[in-house]
């Protein structure tokens, strides 16, 4: 078989590989996607989406259970989680789908097959029944992804003790459930199997929830976990599990003591691995860090025409990271004009439980320790007139400015639709807004994205409806 020459070969389809692959050939290159499971990665098929199904499903039944205070009848409320299930399979089995058509549309040649490094400027693909063939290209895209992080003594059985996969497709429900880390994963699926009337503990063995937030928010989140019924334990630490027939005792060491929970189910969320194994690293200059592929500002390594983006290269591991170091990998080579290196502290984070919460930019904390002198606003739910009339009460925006320039350097929010409304701020950060030009921009009304005005006017002393 002769070899198949490409301009542009990437190793892996997800949110990074496929959208880095539609804009290469937009550009004109030939381009190749050579991905050995499902297109749409992790996030498409066992992360972001069928997790949104999944929440969305909790959704609407919380509100079914809550119909009364709208005015409303519902009666025998109850659900089936087989359904829920295959929702949220069919919800990824449609994007995929759709992914493998705007491939085809941009003369993408897709390869069902697994890939590797096979010297300069070449790529050993494997298939399923064994069958090898080597691609040349002059750019090759390094973009395999991530897994589950396994700590010894909580290896997954898919059983007993699930990982997000386990976790996406239960064919029971469990009574009680342990989840271990309190991340956007875990909490999410902390927040979806309680919402269902699972009995839920989260263990944390930092001294917070989503520790990666601002912690007025995370403490926020909490309190309002707890008060829906959740159990959290942070500054833990579960040091052993007994597995019994169908269920899981758990020794959790938290405040110099120990105390042992039973429960049904145990969902390891405890972070991720870059998967850098067997793809031919090896006979490369390619460097790796602490288990991830070492890049520059353009998602170059330090072997020429090889690059790696998305979860491979580390943190924030988040798909529409991965998408814009595509987008701009590419455009780099490519000799486009005007191509920015991606600017990590103006990536927003969204966790979609319930309550949301999504943030940008330096927390409180970290804006003075890098020595701002800061103007920080905040606006409640409770002062809005969308969120009382939603039935949602319960939130916070907040916001950190310069002190001396008004420059917004992080948005901070908790309650209903906040991931929604975080691009507004994303969009400000990347115009280099300053306070001036938000108290300047009219919000409509009534609308929750009012309270990011109000966020605003409040730093400055200037909050009108609190």
């Amino acid at each position: 078989m002769s070899e198949q020459n490409f301009d542009v070969i990437v190793i892996g389809g997800g949110p990074g590989g496929y959208v880095a692959a539609i804009r290469a050939a937009q550009l004109g290159l030939k381009t190749a996607v050579v991905e050995a499971n499902h297109l749409g990665g992790i996030c498409l098929n066992w992360g972001c989406i069928p997790t949104k199904a999944l929440l969305r499903s909790a959704e609407v039944y919380h509100l079914m259970n809550h119909a009364a205070d709208y005015g409303l009848k519902a009666e025998k409320i109850s659900f089936d989680l087989k359904k829920i299930v295959e929702r949220s399979r069919g919800v990824s089995k449609q994007l995929s789908a759709g992914v493998a058509h705007l491939l085809k549309k941009n003369k993408v040649m897709v390869f069902d097959a697994y890939g590797r490094l096979a010297g300069k400027g070449k790529v050993e693909i494997e298939t399923k029944d064994k069958k090898k063939e080597v691609l040349s290209g002059k750019h090759i895209i390094l973009a395999t992804g991530a897994r589950a992080r396994v700590l010894p003594g909580l290896e997954p059985d898919g059983k007993l003790v699930w990982t997000y996969r386990e976790a996406m497709v239960a064919d029971v429900m469990p009574k009680s459930l342990l989840v271990v880390g309190s991340g956007a994963i875990g909490i999410e699926f902390a927040s979806f199997y309680h919402t269902l009337g699972a009995e839920v503990t989260v263990v944390e063995v930092m001294d917070r929830i989503l520790p990666v937030e601002d912690e007025e928010i995370s403490g926020l989140a909490r309190k309002s976990f707890e008060k829906q019924g959740m159990k959290i334990l942070t500054g833990a630490k579960v040091v052993k599990l007994e597995k019994g027939k169908d269920n899981v005792t758990c020794q959790v060491e938290v405040g110099g003591k120990t105390e042992k929970i039973t429960v049904d189910r145990v969902i390891s969320a405890v972070g991720i691995v870059a998967n850098i194994e067997d793809i031919g690293l090896d006979k490369t200059k390619v460097k790796t860090d602490k288990g991830r592929i070492v890049t520059g500002p353009y998602s170059e390594t330090d072997e020429a025409g090889v690059y790696a983006i998305g979860d491979v290269a580390g943190a924030p591991w988040l798909a529409h990271k991965a998408s814009h170091e595509g987008i701009i990998c590419v455009e780099k080579f490519a000799g486009q004009k005007d191509v920015h290196p991606l600017k990590k502290g103006e990536i927003p984070g969204c966790t979609y439980a319930h309550p949301q919460v999504a943030s940008i930019g330096l927390t409180e904390a970290k804006a003075k320790e890098a020595g701002y002198q800061v103007k920080v606003g905040r606006f409640p739910f409770m002062g809005n007139g969308k969120a009382i009339a939603l039935g949602e009460p319960d939130g916070l925006v907040k916001t950190i400015f310069d002190a001396k320039t008004g420059a917004l350097l992080g948005a901070h929010m908790i309650g209903a639709e906040v991931t929604e409304m975080i691009q507004g701020f994303a969009i400000g950060m990347t115009l280099e807004t300053t306070e001036a030009e938000l108290m300047h921009t009219i919000f409509p009304h009534p609308t929750l994205s009012e309270m990011m005005h109000e966020s605003t006017l409040s730093a400055y002393g200037k909050a009108v409806h609190f």
